[in-house]
């Protein structure tokens, strides 16, 4: 059993946000991923996949996810289940953004679908073809 304190958790600056590592195999050695993202209102996401199933819960604001080219509208108490292998964009409340608790899998890679990088894509992302873990669930 393990006891990660709030003043422990690991917090990852990207351009949309901050990922908090609530619980991984480096905080807590756990045998799953948990982190808490703060999007930034407006922010628009990467297009990416994940190789594993990605369960998402919004706890404030709200969010339009585009899920296989279908688009949702989620919003505080709302749940999702991502699929595995299945391209993904989120777009956060223009004005109050979104704060979301995110499980995954042990090891879970995200990739760019079709193996192509955003021009402008922050220095996280995969590049090309590459398929990563991102460092909030190491």
């Amino acid at each position: 059993m393990s006891v990660v304190l709030s003043a422990d958790s690991r917090r990852t600056e990207t351009p949309n946000g901050f990922m908090t590592t609530l619980a991984s195999p480096t905080q807590g050695q756990a045998g799953q991923a948990v982190w808490r993202v703060d999007a930034r209102a407006g922010m628009e996401g990467p297009v990416h996949a994940f190789d594993a199933e990605v369960v998402w819960t919004w706890l404030d604001g709200a969010a339009v996810v585009e899920l296989g080219g279908e688009r949702y509208e989620v919003a505080a108490g709302d749940t999702m289940v991502l699929p595995a292998d299945v391209s993904r964009q989120m777009f956060a409340d223009p004005v109050r953004g979104f704060v979301s608790i995110v499980a995954a899998p042990l090891g879970a890679q995200a990739y760019n679908p079709g193996g192509v990088s955003a021009p402008d894509a922050c220095d996280l992302a995969p590049k090309g073809t590459e398929r990563t873990v991102p460092p909030w669930i190491r």
